[in-house]
């Protein structure tokens, strides 16, 4: 055999090894999951103003959230509705604490609209419900206004952006969304706070709902790598 056409032999043979090496099934499926970001789980706030039950959970319980990397697994949405109802065929919007709990409610949805960014809307409204408002059913009065007018500078967000959402009526348009998203629940919300992960309510359990988050999420291996004040191994399934 000539000795180019061995030489042609030997870089076929070299080509054909540093194929099979780089299109191998195992390696393309490996590099592939490295590549797939486990799925967040969802937490959701079904929730109101001057509730003083909710008040504390956002105050108490919630705020952990931001206290530690647990914001790093969770999709978080609040959802200022509650227990309002509304009445056709105005759809005339009744809240339980009167016209304040209304008002702020609004403030609250015109806020998360603007600022989507969890970290952003949950600061402002952590300022509100942190005050201890007094409740004055069936009159909306002007502190309630002073109140978030002060955590929004506290926050730094634009009051304009806030009011003009507000007067214009479309704070009200979401408020509504809110409200058709709180009425097909299933199963129905009972009362606030109502907490859900991945959509399934934790009922009278919602204080413990690091723990459902926790075992709800699906990556073990960074489940380990968040603080041990939120996914550590002291948190038992809720079923055990």
């Amino acid at each position: 055999m000539s000795f180019s056409k061995l030489l042609s032999l030997l870089l076929l043979v070299n080509f054909i090894f540093i194929y099979q090496s780089h299109s191998s099934p195992d390696n393309n499926v490996t590099k592939a999951q490295s590549h797939i970001k486990p799925k967040k789980v969802h937490l959701s706030l079904y929730y109101e103003s001057l509730c003083p039950y909710c008040r504390s959970f956002i105050v108490s319980q919630l705020v952990k959230v931001f206290n530690t990397d647990l914001l790093n697994i969770i999709n978080l949405r609040l959802v200022p509705w509650g227990n309002a109802q509304y009445v056709k065929p105005n759809k005339t919007i009744i809240c339980q604490h009167g016209e304040d709990e209304c008002y702020l409610n609004t403030i609250h949805a015109c806020a998360i609209s603007i600022w989507p960014d969890p970290r952003k809307h949950f600061n402002f409204i952590y300022c509100i419900e942190n005050q201890g408002l007094p409740i004055k059913d069936n009159q909306h009065s002007d502190g309630m206004e002073a109140v978030w007018k002060a955590c929004s500078a506290r926050s730094g967000m634009d009051q304009k952006l806030i009011k003009d959402c507000y007067d214009s009526g479309y704070g009200r348009k979401l408020l509504l969304q809110y409200a058709t998203e709180t009425d097909h629940l299933y199963p129905k919300h009972l009362y606030v706070p109502w907490v859900t992960v991945n959509n399934q309510p934790l009922y009278d359990k919602y204080e413990d709902f690091i723990t459902y988050v926790c075992n709800a999420y699906k990556d073990k291996d960074l489940w380990r790598n968040i603080e041990a004040t939120t996914c550590d191994t002291s948190h038992k399934s809720p079923n055990s």
